[in-house]
């Protein structure tokens, strides 16, 4: 029952989601992107390093209200979705969200200790020096949390989540077929978080994979009659800006030396915060030195 698709549903469309895409976009950019910031720019006493940092509290808040917006853009799909599939999924990215939250706090924490995002854990100067060594092996266990099994489980929900909301995008009405100009003013910020998303996240594969999927979804269905309607096409139309916006920050970076040592293999996208704590810090100090 929760997983089929009512007859009647085949035909409903709905209208633009303006208030929850702002509000998505909006919680994206201040709780997620902006996390990091805070923790960098307000004044560390008032977040000594052995209690949560503000980007901490932030990510508290982001784990809470992006489940319960998902859960509400689901509610307002035009077809009945898998439910089963989107509450597993809503668990799966919570737990992952909440491991991302332990790892990346001390992670980011150890910046005002001088550890470095462009060289890997056992390459930091303030980690290789640890004694006994196999402290070095505990950090290695941190930065797995973090990046590799926090990720996983945050981010293929997630992605799992708008992939199933794409499915109900459809309607055989062509009038339908268009973006109001509210969603072409959400667009670039939507698109710009999305990047940053999958560059900081190094999720590339998984998020090539929704798009191919999305793609290949719009081709079937276009086969029936049916065209994305105007949240579909908001979605999709986000992740083919967000696709170009990967190929300019690899082509940027290309030939950078360092950071072509931190990401080798075929797939080579930087990291947005090991671009910074390279090029950004060093800058910044320069300026200070002055």
């Amino acid at each position: 029952r929760h997983g089929a698709v009512k007859n009647e549903d085949t035909f409903k469309t709905s209208p633009f989601h303006f208030d929850l895409w702002f509000y998505f976009t909006l919680q994206n950019w201040v709780l997620d992107f902006g996390r990091p910031i805070a923790m960098i720019i307000l004044p560390l006493e008032w977040f000594p390093l052995n209690k949560p940092s503000a980007g901490d509290y932030f990510h508290m808040a982001y784990n809470v209200i992006t489940p319960f917006l998902l859960l509400k853009l689901i509610e307002r799909s035009p077809k009945t979705l898998p439910r089963s599939m989107v509450y597993v999924s809503i668990i799966m990215f919570v737990m992952g969200a909440s491991i991302h939250l332990v790892g990346d706090s001390v992670n980011h924490r150890l910046i005002f200790s001088g550890y470095q995002h462009h060289l890997s854990v056992r390459e930091n100067p303030i980690i290789k020096n640890l004694k006994p060594e196999t402290l070095i092996d505990s950090f290695e266990l941190l930065y797995y949390y973090d990046e590799y099994l926090g990720h996983s489980m945050w981010y293929i929900p997630f992605f799992l989540i708008l992939f199933i909301y794409f499915t109900g995008c459809f309607t055989p009405v062509e009038e339908e077929s268009r973006m109001p100009v509210p969603a072409l003013l959400l667009m670039g910020p939507s698109s710009l978080y999305y990047w940053y998303l999958v560059t900081e996240g190094q999720i590339f594969i998984l998020y090539i994979f929704t798009f191919f999927a999305m793609m290949a979804l719009v081709m079937h269905q276009k086969r029936k009659g049916l065209v994305l309607d105007s949240n579909g096409l908001f979605l999709f139309y986000s992740f083919i800006i967000t696709l170009v916006l990967i190929a300019v920050w690899v082509v940027w970076l290309w030939n950078d030396k360092i950071l072509r040592k931190k990401y080798p293999g075929v797939i080579y996208i930087p990291e947005p915060w090991a671009f910074y704590t390279l090029h950004m810090n060093n800058l910044h100090a320069a300026k200070e030195s002055l």
